[in-house]
């Protein structure tokens, strides 16, 4: 007997970036020496005053459940962490620590989603966006952005959006962005808050890079534009990036308390609580932060700086200069438009580079982006300059 799977899950597909990044590693594993820029995940180790505060946990028996949305000293660093860094008052009833920023928003959709409601969010857009609105039995509703914009959205587009989708319900915003490393400005998201407000839409105000911003870009969260943005605002953010602990999985949501208490209720019966060694790692690293966080942003920063002179020395490439995060995402259109290999999208390209080359990059059709690769610079050096090298050459190889 075949038990037939759910509609809703047959809309959904896996994640691009863990398939291309478990494919990478299965050719390191062959012995191929394969530069990987698929992952999306700092190439530090963890700080030691929080590994030391993880050991210290262990040592002290701090190994049971927690309360569901986590402990309280963790909440109330985080409410002070978003009033000294954000300028955003919470009270600790606010908050829900999650197992990951993506737990955080699946919660969060599911606790304020009907079906027939729409999830509006920009294209390039973070891959799972669209099906974690899907998961929430929501619609997604994707806002194409331009290239000439650096790929943000604007209020305009944002409102025409709107206007012709009447079920609009939820605004998923990403600054700094993933993939692309655009940061919005105040303006911008005061005019973003201006029609949101205006057409009561509720904002997810994915902030997860906000640490990594380089030159002199300024993080701004949406919340902070007024109060009452505040009161129509989730910020959902975490420690995964900024402080390398992305196998630590902790995320959290703060925004009105009828939605995060509703928000709780769904994790209640999905995952519970954080595991508690996490949660008190977590409040030394949000208290008791040293240098190396500083340290490992201006290696970024680096990285960033030396991979984009080297991207947009190539011919026919052309590549916007990310303000945050660690990716950066060039148009390769002139090369799928003339090559001599038949290749006509993103995709084929990312599976020849790979295969033929030993370099692995997301295709930016998983972002909602047909013309363009996504680069992560959370690599070291070396394997950025063999990594370009072998990009140029496979540029090369394609002209006709």
């Amino acid at each position: 007997m075949s038990i037939k799977i759910s509609n809703r899950l047959k809309l959904v597909q896996p994640s691009p970036t863990l398939t291309i990044s478990n494919k990478a590693n299965e050719m390191i594993a062959q012995g191929i020496d394969v530069v990987n820029f698929g992952v999306g995940e700092p190439d530090f180790n963890t700080p030691e005053y929080i590994k030391r505060a993880a050991i210290d946990a262990i040592e002290a028996n701090f190994t049971r459940y927690t309360a569901n949305a986590g402990i309280p000293e963790l909440r109330r660093a985080i409410c002070n962490k978003l009033l000294r860094d954000n300028h955003l008052k919470y009270e600790p009833k606010q908050i829900l620590v999650s197992p990951g920023a993506k737990a955080a928003i699946l919660n969060v959709l599911i606790a304020v989603c009907d079906v027939q409601d729409q999830v509006l969010m920009p294209a390039p857009y973070w891959v799972s966006y669209p099906y974690q609105a899907i998961l929430a039995n929501a619609e997604p509703v994707i806002i194409p952005t331009s290239e000439e914009n650096n790929y943000k959205l604007t209020a305009l587009a944002l409102e025409e959006a709107i206007k012709t989708h009447p079920c609009s319900k939820v605004l998923l915003l990403n600054s700094p962005n993933n993939p692309t490393g655009a940061v919005y400005t105040k303006k911008e998201l005061e005019e973003i808050a201006e029609i949101c407000l205006k057409y009561k839409i509720l904002v997810i105000s994915d902030e997860i890079y906000e640490r990594l911003v380089y030159d002199d870009t300024e993080h701004i969260s949406i919340a902070s534009i007024s109060p009452e943005m505040q009161e129509q605002t989730i910020v959902i953010n975490g420690v995964s990036k900024a402080y390398a602990m992305t196998g630590w999985r902790l995320g959290y949501a703060a925004g009105p308390s009828n939605i995060i208490a509703a928000a709780g209720r769904v994790q209640e019966h999905a995952t519970s609580c954080v595991n508690s060694i996490t949660q008190k790692a977590c409040v030394v690293a949000l208290t008791e932060e040293d240098d190396s966080i500083e340290n490992m942003r201006k290696e970024f920063e680096k990285r960033r700086n030396f991979l984009f002179t080297e991207l947009n020395k190539l011919p026919h490439i052309n590549c916007f200069k990310p303000q945050g995060a660690f990716y950066i995402m060039p148009n390769i259109g002139w090369y799928l438009e003339h090559n001599k290999q038949y290749i006509n999208d993103c995709d084929q390209f990312c599976e020849i580079l790979l295969e033929k080359h030993y370099v692995a990059l997301v295709s930016g059709t998983s972002f909602g982006l047909d013309t363009n690769v996504r680069f992560s610079y959370a690599n070291s050096m070396e394997n950025l300059e063999k990594g370009v090298k072998r990009f140029g050459a496979f540029l090369e190889e394609l002209k006709p």
